[in-house]
């Protein structure tokens, strides 16, 4: 099936995508209110992290952004990612990378809207959620509890939560267990395994 390549607004970096079948591949990114692309370091300890469980994944990039984490995962052999995101502009930005890395229709969903009133409409369970919502926006509670309420992390999947450093005080649910926990100057990043 043919994508319709979107009317891109003039791209303003690049994301490189670190390893899998597309390893160097650079994509570009719209300079974007909110809009802060995980760092390839981080992006690597994830993916080191995520090594294991990544390959026939499905996966759910909540605040896709520049679909940083999204296609890193297609990209290591994820079976399907759905990328949620609000901004217009990146949406179809996001499109227009999808349909230049030749991403097959059924294994990538670009939901365009509001990510706290997308996660409430979901209804199939992932293996793999990145949460990683714009910073200073109080985003994180309500993402964490609409994933709960829509049962959104299978038994045993992975929740990767990045914020800021002040940003981390928010609750999990207690079958939610941190088994990776990395932390800088400005950025806390965990990863939890739903227990059951």
């Amino acid at each position: 099936m043919k994508r319709d390549v979107k009317k891109q607004a003039v791209a303003k970096g690049a994301i490189r995508i670190i390893s899998g079948q597309w390893r160097g591949r650079k994509l570009p990114v719209l300079d974007a209110q909110g809009l802060r692309p995980t760092t390839d370091r981080n992006k690597e300890t994830l993916f080191n992290w995520l090594m294991p469980v990544i390959a026939n994944s499905h996966c759910l990039d909540a605040f896709a952004g520049s679909g940083g984490l999204g296609f890193e995962a297609l990209s290591r052999y994820a079976a399907a990612v759905t990328f949620i995101e609000l901004d217009k502009k990146v949406a179809n930005n996001l499109q227009n990378n999808l349909f230049m890395l030749q991403v097959p229709v059924q294994k990538a969903q670009l939901i365009r809207g509001d990510s706290i009133k997308v996660l409430q409409q979901l209804t199939e369970p992932y293996d793999v959620i990145f949460l990683d919502p714009p910073f200073q926006q109080n985003l994180l509670e309500p993402s964490i509890e609409k994933i709960v309420a829509a049962s959104l992390l299978r038994p045993k999947g992975l929740i990767y939560i990045e914020c800021e450093g002040q940003g981390a005080d928010y609750a999990v649910p207690d079958n939610w267990s941190c088994i990776k926990d990395k932390k800088s100057s400005q950025i806390i990043s965990r990863l939890y395994q739903r227990l059951n």
